[in-house]
Protein backbone atom coordinates (compact mmCIF):
# COMPACT_ATOMS: atom_id res chain seq x y z
CA UNK A 1 0.00 0.00 0.00
CA UNK A 2 1.21 3.37 -0.78
CA UNK A 3 0.05 6.39 1.37
CA UNK A 4 0.01 10.34 1.07
CA UNK A 5 0.62 12.40 4.24
CA UNK A 6 0.21 16.14 4.06
CA UNK A 7 2.13 18.07 6.90
CA UNK A 8 1.79 21.54 7.80
CA UNK A 9 4.62 23.72 6.98
CA UNK A 10 7.85 22.73 5.82
CA UNK A 11 9.75 19.74 7.29
CA UNK A 12 13.69 20.37 7.59
CA UNK A 13 15.70 17.38 6.46
CA UNK A 14 17.34 16.09 9.46
CA UNK A 15 13.76 16.08 10.98
CA UNK A 16 12.63 14.49 7.46
CA UNK A 17 15.39 12.22 7.88
CA UNK A 18 13.66 10.40 10.65
CA UNK A 19 11.47 8.88 7.69
CA UNK A 20 14.09 7.14 5.81
CA UNK A 21 10.91 4.91 4.80
CA UNK A 22 9.09 7.95 2.98
CA UNK A 23 10.02 10.42 0.36
CA UNK A 24 9.22 13.60 0.74
CA UNK A 25 8.65 17.19 -1.63
CA UNK A 26 8.09 20.63 0.06
CA UNK A 27 5.17 22.34 -1.23
CA UNK A 28 4.05 25.51 -0.01
CA UNK A 29 3.19 26.09 3.27
CA UNK A 30 3.52 22.00 3.49
CA UNK A 31 5.46 18.95 3.15
CA UNK A 32 3.94 16.20 1.27
CA UNK A 33 5.38 12.60 2.47
CA UNK A 34 4.78 9.30 0.23
CA UNK A 35 5.57 6.28 0.27
CA UNK A 36 4.97 1.79 1.01
CA UNK A 37 3.56 0.95 4.58
CA UNK A 38 3.87 -2.17 4.50
CA UNK A 39 0.99 -3.22 7.20
CA UNK A 40 -1.47 -1.34 9.35
CA UNK A 41 1.15 -0.79 12.16
CA UNK A 42 3.48 0.43 10.12
CA UNK A 43 1.00 2.94 9.43
CA UNK A 44 0.43 3.62 12.94
CA UNK A 45 3.78 3.93 13.50
CA UNK A 46 4.37 6.74 10.88
CA UNK A 47 1.56 8.95 12.51
CA UNK A 48 2.62 8.03 15.99
CA UNK A 49 6.15 8.79 14.56
CA UNK A 50 4.55 12.12 13.13
CA UNK A 51 2.47 12.93 16.57
CA UNK A 52 5.55 12.48 18.33
CA UNK A 53 8.10 14.56 16.76
CA UNK A 54 5.50 17.50 16.70
CA UNK A 55 4.52 17.60 13.12
CA UNK A 56 0.67 18.42 12.44
CA UNK A 57 -0.64 15.69 9.39
CA UNK A 58 -3.15 17.51 7.66
CA UNK A 59 -4.18 14.86 5.74
CA UNK A 60 -3.58 11.51 4.92
CA UNK A 61 -4.79 9.27 2.02
CA UNK A 62 -4.24 5.83 0.36
CA UNK A 63 -2.35 6.29 -3.25
CA UNK A 64 -3.62 4.14 -5.94
CA UNK A 65 -1.18 0.84 -6.57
Amino acid sequence: MRYEFRVTGRVSTPLADTFPELDRAPIPQQTLFFGTVTDEAHLYGLLARFQDLGLHVEEMRRLPD
